[in-house]
Formats: C-alpha cells, structure tokens, sequence
C-alpha cells in the first residue's frame, strides 16, 4: 500500500496533490502525470488497476466518496476533476 500520508479536505489537497499521489502509486515521475495523460495506455492501467486506484483514493484522501461510474474515468485530467469535485 502507498506510503502517502493521508489527505483530507483541510489540507486543501489539489491537482498537484492528486498527481503526486498518482506519480507514487504508478512508480513513475510526476511530469508523466499529465491531465492528457492515459491511465490505460500511458500509465498501464487496466480496469482492476483503475478500481483498486479509486479505492486507494478515498482511503487515502479523507472524507471523499467517488461516484460509482469513476471506474469508467480513462484519462488522468478526469480522475483529477472527480476527486476535487468530491472534496
């Protein structure tokens, strides 16, 4: 599991935030981590990659709750935009 600390709402979490969580879970450097960056294709992420993400996600960003059809999100600038929506 991620070494990240957890996040909440308070810390004023934010895009760079969310990309330096994704660049930590991807094992990649954060300059790959673009909002046109593929979480597929780019970063090899398949669906079960992108379903244990999102959990990853509300377990390390407090009080956030995705919708039920994140699952569906394929790019890295959509994922950014639901999460700071949920927060």
């Amino acid at each position: 599991m991620s070494n990240m600390r957890q996040l909440s709402s308070h810390d004023g979490a934010d895009a760079h935030d969310i990309r330096a969580f994704l660049a930590n879970h991807f094992h990649v450097d954060v300059g790959r981590i673009t909002d046109d960056a593929h979480l597929r294709n780019d970063l090899g992420a398949d669906w079960l990659d992108r379903l244990e993400l999102l959990i990853l996600i509300e377990d390390n960003f407090d009080d956030i709750e995705l919708p039920d059809d994140a699952d569906r999100i394929e790019v890295v600038g959509d994922l950014i935009r639901h999460v700071e929506q949920a927060l």
